[in-house]
């Protein structure tokens, strides 16, 4: 490797916004960060639906219209 061209390779304290924090290696010093493996669905098992009720509720008015609409159409024919 070339001399005096390379970043200074230092040990790095990682800090999540859930409150781990471990140690590795990075050319910073310190590196926070908003979500890790201690706190990402992905590797911890865990699914978060937020508005998973407000969906449903939508589609089923939406359902109860479509269906209300087609009773009071007349038919063709």
């Amino acid at each position: 490797m070339k001399a005096g061209i390379h970043p200074n390779y230092v040990t790095c304290k990682v800090h999540c916004a859930c409150g781990n924090a471990f140690t590795t290696r990075a050319t910073k010093p310190e590196i926070k960060v908003e979500i890790c493996n201690a706190c990402h669905p992905f590797f911890t098992g865990e699914q978060r639906y937020v508005d998973t009720a407000g969906r449903v509720d939508k589609f089923r008015r939406r359902a109860a219209l479509q269906a209300e609409k087609k009773a009071t159409e007349p038919k063709k024919g």
